[in-house]
């Protein structure tokens, strides 16, 4: 299978991460008042096809005992029940987090569950495979949650300062946060246990049981969502075809950073290369402000957030460089 060989190409392949972790939600924009539970379908398979192509390319050459199907043959059953496992929490988290940010915004919604995942992620993961300088590690893991919340505040400043925030749409982010931080652990056993799984075939699991979450959860959003009305199979079956391949083209998009962040993680391990990933917010704000203008027209304290946020997300991403550099 392919993999980094050195920590410059490990770094790479996490930032190419974040770039697309922070990229895919451009193409739900594109779709114009489509509903997301609608759009998770396509996005869903999305993810798992690029992980199979991925898993069968990348992840199969040359062929030895680390390619994906002897690997997949070979590795511990509890191992691909945890990548399975982390893949069905991550999708539970995801739709959390876009139900909590229809429901009390960006601005909140961001520093309270990214936050929270970011941290809880890092430290579950760093205590099964404790690779890096902790201190360095702990101290990027702060400017990345400082980055976080300057990017709430920022939004904030576009929303202004009257709105009331509905408790259930905290109480909804808060959700998102615990379950989108167990994700890592779970694919940190999966890599480091007895019979482990490479990156590809993690991936692999990882989607599937992100698409299998849902044929649960999200027929059950579908009828009962908590942001607006029921939505059935015929509102999905007569969208535009353009919608729905910008619905696989997201879950490409999104798939590919996974694996990329998933191959990296087998040198740099798990807890840097979730921590350097988790800075999508950063690039989901550039796109914010260079595409779809969202600050034209912002207070200057809005741009002193943004400007804060965008220092601290560099400073952090230095930090946890030199954390694997110094262990």
């Amino acid at each position: 299978m392919f993999a980094p060989e050195t920590f410059a190409a490990a770094l790479f392949m996490t930032v190419l991460s974040t770039i697309c972790w922070g990229s895919f939600a451009n193409t739900q924009k594109l779709t114009r008042n489509y509903r997301f539970e609608l759009y998770y379908w396509d996005y869903a398979a999305g993810i798992f096809l690029i992980s199979v192509i991925l898993a069968f390319t990348m992840g199969s050459m040359p062929k030895n005992e680390s390619s994906f199907l002897a690997n997949l043959h070979s590795a511990a059953p509890m191992n691909l029940f945890y990548a399975a496992l982390g893949g069905f929490l991550f999708n539970l988290a995801n739709f959390l987090l876009i139900a909590g940010i229809g429901m009390v915004g960006l601005a909140i919604a961001f520093p309270i569950s990214i936050g929270i995942a970011l941290v809880e992620g890092v430290v579950l993961s760093y205590l099964i495979q404790p690779k890096g300088s902790p201190g360095l590690l702990a101290f990027g893991v702060a400017m990345a949650v400082l980055a976080i919340i300057l990017i709430g505040k920022a939004y904030g400043e576009l929303g202004g300062k009257d709105k009331k925030v509905p408790r259930k749409g905290v109480v909804v982010c808060i959700i998102s946060g615990l379950l989108m931080g167990t994700f890592a652990p779970f694919v940190t056993r999966a890599m480091t246990n007895e019979h482990p799984l490479t990156p590809y075939t993690i991936a692999v699991l990882f989607t599937l049981g992100a698409l299998l979450c849902c044929f649960v959860f999200n027929i059950y959003m579908m009828k009962h969502p908590l942001v607006g009305g029921p939505v059935t199979f015929r509102d999905y079956l007569g969208a535009s075809v353009y919608y729905h391949a910008l619905g696989v083209l997201g879950g490409v998009i999104w798939g590919i950073g996974t694996v990329f962040n998933f191959v990296a993680a087998g040198f740099v391990g798990v807890a840097i290369s979730y921590a350097i990933g988790q800075a999508s917010p950063m690039v989901a704000a550039l796109w914010g402000v260079f595409v779809w203008h969202e600050f034209r027209g912002a207070s200057n304290r809005a741009r002193i957030y943004l400007l804060g946020m965008f220092v601290c997300y560099l400073l952090a991403l230095v930090l946890i460089a030199r954390a694997y550099q110094s262990s």
